[in-house]
């Protein structure tokens, strides 16, 4: 295939990429703007992640595809120095907001209750309004230095990060990657380990229930564990427990009408399953994560010199970090039923319009 062949390939990959990437985080913006029932502080946060990927979609990566297609910079500096200022503060922003939905996720199932008091619109604003602020502290320092020494400065050819100061590279390597990298591991494993904790509780109350099942008023009593369990398991910002949860409190159930928990058994798998559920969710979370953002780990080591990368090689890490802003929309909304509906209530308008 011919190099123009490869170009054109190449820039409509990109281009789709990047407009699927507006639509996605547009709906998720719509839907909970439009949905009374997603109007809930978790959902601000993820509502707030949507508005900064939007941006990355509408401000960042279509400058980026017409630079990659062209292979030079023809904006001029001002335009250069914006797209560049932009880039940094939207990308650490959407990897800072990962950070917070994590700690919202991990104060909602570690202490519920007492979070269920707290968790308010206002602290949303204000967790919202950290994260933005340290994405401008990490990114804006560079507009002072970025192009000194640049002998193409008058020229506005390229438009690229320098990585000529080594201790900028190290501040904002850490407080856009490493830093927030290691908090969203920690928080998730202790997410899981907890959640793992209450479906083994669970599990056993069900165990137990089931050696004294003669006694009715046992049975009752293991009936009402699990519902006390499950309240603090409740958390609207963790998609894993949303739906069946909702299920097994909702008084109307089936399940809960006809046969109140079902067999020990059942719940043992239940318990099992949500278990199952919860590793893989949070295991494709951890995983997007890294493949996405872990190609930003070598900038310290072009920071320091050790390390060069090629302009083909520094595209291709770049946009596996955009890529990411494609797949914080799905990962965030696609395993929550209440999001569910409220797209197919949108593709529904779009229809009849």
């Amino acid at each position: 295939m011919k190099p123009e062949n490869d170009m054109v390939l190449v820039v409509t990959l990109l281009s789709i990429v990047t407009l699927t990437t507006a639509l996605l985080n547009v709906s998720v913006i719509l839907a909970i703007m439009n949905t009374r029932k997603l109007h809930l502080p978790a959902n601000y946060l993820i509502c707030s992640l949507a508005v900064t990927d939007f941006l990355v979609a509408i401000l960042v990566m279509p400058l980026s595809v017409l630079y990659i297609a062209t292979k030079r910079w023809m904006l001029g500096c001002v335009v250069c120095e914006a797209w560049l200022s932009v880039d940094m503060i939207c990308c650490t922003c959407s990897i800072l907001h990962l950070c917070v939905i994590a700690l919202d996720r991990h104060w909602a199932i570690t202490n519920a209750l007492e979070y269920a008091c707290k968790r308010s619109p206002r602290r949303a604003a204000i967790m919202v309004t950290i994260v933005w602020t340290i994405s401008v502290l990490i990114s804006v320092p560079s507009l002072f230095w970025r192009h000194s020494g640049d002998d193409n400065f008058g020229n506005y050819t390229k438009c690229i990060i320098e990585h000529d100061h080594i201790g900028y590279t190290i501040y904002s390597t850490f407080g856009a990657f490493y830093i927030p990298m290691a908090l969203i591991f920690i928080l998730y494993y202790r997410i899981f380990i907890a959640a793992r904790t209450l479906y083994h509780k669970r599990s056993s109350s069900g165990s137990l229930c089931k050696r004294r099942a003669n006694s009715h008023n046992c049975l009752s009593s293991c009936c009402i564990a699990p519902t006390s369990l499950c309240a603090s398991e409740m958390s609207t910002s963790d998609p894993v427990l949303n739906t069946e949860l909702n299920r097994v409190n909702d008084p109307t159930s089936p399940s809960r009408v006809a046969g109140d928990w079902g067999t020990c058994d059942e719940r043992t798998q239940i318990c099992a399953s949500r278990e199952r559920k919860a590793a893989r969710t949070l295991g494709l979370i951890l995983g997007a994560f890294i493949l996405c953002w872990l190609p930003l780990a070598p900038q310290l080591l072009v920071g320091i010199r050790v390390f060069h990368a090629s302009a083909q090689v520094s595209d291709f890490l770049t946009w596996l970090g955009y890529v990411n802003s494609l797949i914080n929309p799905l990962l965030y909304t696609s395993f929550n039923e209440d999001f569910k509906k409220a797209f197919k209530k949108l593709l529904r308008c779009n229809k009849r319009k």
